[in-house]
């Protein structure tokens, strides 16, 4: 018998998977799970390819060298011969700092660097140790406006730190509001370690004689010793202050001094070799930092000529510049200098290079020139008016016409009279929705009752009656009168006492917080008070026409079809003009002659940008803004006047305040409150995201405080704010699923009136109005469930609201952060202090004894 052998599988059997207790999903779980739901399907035809592991490695390479070769183009772009100088400018963060010693140190570091000033104070510097030119500009150190202008041009911030000394509010005021508007690349220096060092090299330490006492067991010796500096007290400096940085700005800090010529050559190299970071609105626009300025009048206006390196994007001749606090204006002609007056190579220029050659560019064409047109011109017979047709009128009258019904009455009875007469129960049971119900229960009682009353009621007809009705009927006649539901209602009801407990309901929620509900007036109708709101069914979900009830102010703004794909198109075109780098005298006409005369009156630098197509136009701007803890310490009314700085652009303006939120309908928002984030709509110019939000709040004495900062969210006029108003009622007779409500309106017709609207409940009922009851505003409702008697109902009515036309772009410049003396002041400020001494009693004085330590 042959010997039996297992089965041994082979080599291509199939392997089944495990199955797993815990992960294992049974079809018809996965279905209930899903609940018919569909995978979403791959809208997109591009068939997609994926690549192999050569593929992506190679194709990072590319992006990582394109990254790479646009940063040396950045670099390359600036402070070299070809190139307009680096521009940076100088802020100290303390009055006490000199910028001009900074200045001095950094110019006598190389021997072989040139210096020259421009007739505007710019400082230039073209160093041939590292072949590159740097422009300092100093704005002045007390003016908010200046600092912010001449930063928004800037390529490198130069932010001057004080030693030992804190920052004030002002030098906080400053540093927030450059880091909202768009932070250069900072380089941060610290002033006076020097002289700290020197201090600590003094001569000794001062003490009063009671002191010395608690010295002596210490100090075994009176005589000086030598003057010994711990060296850890200038680095413990430093550390503070790179912590201070550290918190303020992002990434690692780098903290320069200006000790030693040395130190002054690192500043330069590092300012020339950074990483310069984008600002949008200023690397997006032509732009100059003017170098010289010139004015030809020509009566109350004239020609501004200005000279400065172009930066940014190519100029146009035929579009509009503009200048920060003065507005848009038109050019005349851009003409260019054939030498660059403040070359690299001072040797190589021959004569004064302010007075070179100047090559005109291009001149203004008036026919394709852009505009000066802000607001479109208003047509008053334009707007379309609608009539309602003959279908429309006579269904609105067949709805409108009041309930009637037919009663018998005496011959000769008035309306008036035949409201007072009661019908019978057979006719007044054959009237209404009861109709059936009550002919039913009638001709169950035929059987029962007497014979009197059966024909009393005219149920029965006997030949002994027929005279009778014919008399009757002589007598009465048929009259049409109109039915008054709940006439006799008010008799049970004392108004006298209701107002008292109203009041005294009122007064029980004066501390409750709630914005949006408002109290029914008594004294005008509510479907008059409110005949500007409506009802919603859902806030989220209900319909709104976005052109429905416009104000004529709408009609004098431009709007896009589609501002995302309008703002990609502006900016990807390329435009044709003077290119960047060179220098350029370009003629600005008709500008204000009392505009350039307090220019010169500040000292501060003045730029002009050039506009993209379309930003000198007025339309809806809508702004999302965060309160700033510095400054916005109470809250802010809607349409509140307020300061602000959007870009390169600085207006006033009585904004709106609404929700930022999804959806296509935003809450209103009566108030702007600290810690809060909310969305400002005005009418204001054009303007390309994305920018920056700066919003002042102007005090009494001039003075304005940082209450925001944000950004620029959109330009749409479609853009729907609803404000909200919710009229309360309580609950007087809870039934099962119905309840009578009052104190929500306080007559009939205003119960009618907002009878279509959906009615809410703080415990999350919802119901409607059912009927009014009576003459005092009280109601019948229905709700989906059975109300608690300390619920409230609410009634919530919306209406859109719109911006009002006050855009004003003259601003007004704050007064000065800080406060300087002159010589002469301190002088006097020194000779009254000793005489306040001189009259002061004489006292004794204790015995100064000096140290070494």
């Amino acid at each position: 018998m042959a010997m039996s052998q297992a089965h041994r599988p082979s080599a291509l059997k199939q392997q089944n998977k495990k199955h797993r207790t815990l992960g294992h999903r049974s079809k018809g779980s996965i279905a209930k799970t899903n609940r018919g739901r569909v995978s979403a399907k791959n809208l997109s035809k591009k068939i997609k390819f994926e690549l192999s592991r050569e593929q992506r490695k190679n194709r990072a390479k590319q992006i990582r060298a394109a990254k790479k070769e646009e940063t040396a183009f950045r670099k390359r772009s600036l402070g070299t011969q070809y190139n307009p100088p680096f521009l940076v400018t100088v802020v100290p963060l303390s009055p006490s700092i000199n910028p001009r010693t900074v200045l001095v140190a950094l110019g006598e570091c190389d021997e072989g660097a040139t210096v020259c000033t421009s007739p505007q104070g710019i400082t230039h510097i073209s160093s041939q140790r590292f072949k590159q030119r740097f422009s300092f500009v100093i704005p002045p150190a007390n003016d908010l406006y200046a600092i912010l202008d001449s930063v928004k041009t800037t390529d490198t911030l130069l932010l001057l730190w004080p030693g030992e000394e804190e920052l004030g509010g002002d030098a906080d005021l400053l540093l927030s509001s450059i880091m909202a508007q768009g932070l250069p690349t900072p380089v941060h220096v610290v002033t006076d370690l020097e002289e700290l060092a020197q201090k600590e090299r003094a001569v000794g330490q001062e003490m009063e004689t009671d002191e010395l006492e608690q010295d002596l067991g210490s100090k075994l010796s009176l005589e000086p010793h030598p003057a010994h500096f711990r060296p850890h007290k200038k680095h413990q400096v430093k550390q503070n202050l790179i912590k201070e940085i550290e918190t303020r700005f992002p990434g690692p800090a780098k903290l320069h001094t200006v000790e030693k010529p040395q130190d002054a050559l690192l500043i330069l190299r590092h300012i020339g070799a950074q990483k310069q970071r984008p600002i949008f609105f200023r690397d997006n626009r032509p732009h100059i930092m003017a170098e010289k300025l010139e004015f030809l009048p020509e009566g109350s206006t004239g020609t501004l000529r200005v000279h400065g390196y172009l930066r940014g994007k190519p100029l146009s001749i035929n579009g509009l510049v503009h200048i920060p606090g003065w507005g848009e204006f038109q050019m005349s002609r851009i003409s260019i200098y054939h030498l660059d007056p403040y070359p690299l190579d001072q040797r190589s220029k021959e004569g004064d290079m302010i007075d070179a050659e100047i090559k005109l560019l291009s001149e203004a064409d008036p026919d394709i020139q852009e505009p000066l047109t802000s607001t479109n011109e208003v047509d008053p017979m334009e707007g379309e008016q609608t009539w309602p047709t003959e279908e429309e009128l006579a269904e609105a009258e067949k709805l409108t016409a009041p309930k009637t019904r037919t009663k018998r009455v005496p011959k000769g009875t008035s309306d008036y009279q035949a409201a007072w007469i009661i019908d019978s129960d057979n006719e007044e049971g054959s009237v209404g929705d009861d109709e059936d119900e009550d002919d039913g229960d009638n001709s169950n009682m035929e059987e029962y009752a007497p014979v009197d009353a059966m024909s009393q009621d005219g149920c029965e007809e006997d030949g002994n009656d027929e005279d009778e009705e014919s008399e009757e009927e002589e007598e009465y006649e048929t009259v049409t009168v109109t039915e008054n539901e709940g006439a006799n209602y008010d008799e049970k009801v004392d108004y006298g006492e209701e107002m008292d407990a109203l009041q005294k309901m009122r007064e029980a929620r004066e501390d409750a917080v709630f914005p949006d509900e408002v109290d029914t007036p008594q004294d005008v109708a509510a479907r008059i008070r409110f005949q500007k709101y409506r009802g919603l069914q859902s806030f989220r979900t209900s319909v709104w026409d976005p052109n429905e009830n416009l104000p004529l102010d709408y009609s004098r703004i431009f709007q896009f079809e589609d501002f995302h794909r309008t703002r990609k198109r502006v900016l990807r075109d390329e435009t044709h003009g003077a290119e960047p780098g060179g220098y350029l005298m370009i003629d600005v006409k008709e500008v204000p002659h009392h505009l350039y005369k307090e220019h010169v009156a500040t000292h501060s630098p003045l730029v002009v940008f050039g506009l993209l197509p379309h930003e000198q136009k007025m339309s809806v701007v809508n702004l999302v803004i965060k309160s700033h803890p510095q400054g916005h310490f109470r809250p802010i009314k809607s349409k509140e006047r307020l300061i602000f700085h959007v870009g390169f652009r600085r207006f006033a303006n009585c904004p709106i305040f609404s929700e930022h939120s999804t959806g296509n309908k935003h809450k209103f928002a009566r108030y702007f409150h600290p810690g809060s984030t909310v969305v400002a709509t005005m009418f204001a110019p054009i303007t390309y995201s994305p920018a920056s939000v700066l919003v002042f709040r102007q005090r009494g004495d001039g003075a304005q405080d940082l209450v925001a900062t944000g950004f620029l969210l959109s330009v749409d006029p479609k853009r729907i704010v609803t404000k909200r108003v919710v009229l309360s009622g309580h609950p007087f007779k809870v039934n099962r699923k119905t309840a009578v409500v009052r104190y929500m309106f306080f007559n009939r017709e205003d119960v009618m009136w907002f009878k279509p609207v959906e009615l809410r409940t703080k415990w999350g009922r919802r119901g409607h109005i059912k009927e009014p009851l009576g003459t005092h505003g009280h109601m019948k409702c229905f709700f989906d469930g059975q109300l608690k008697s300390q619920d409230t109902v609410l009634l919530h009515l919306y209406k859109r609201m719109f911006p009002k036309w006050t855009m004003d772009p003259f601003v007004a410049r704050p007064p000065p952060l800080y406060t300087f003396h002159s010589a002469h002041n301190a002088d006097s400020d020194d000779d009254d202090e000793d005489e306040e001494e001189r009259q002061q009693p004489l006292r004794k004085k204790s015995k100064m004894v000096k140290f070494f330590s």
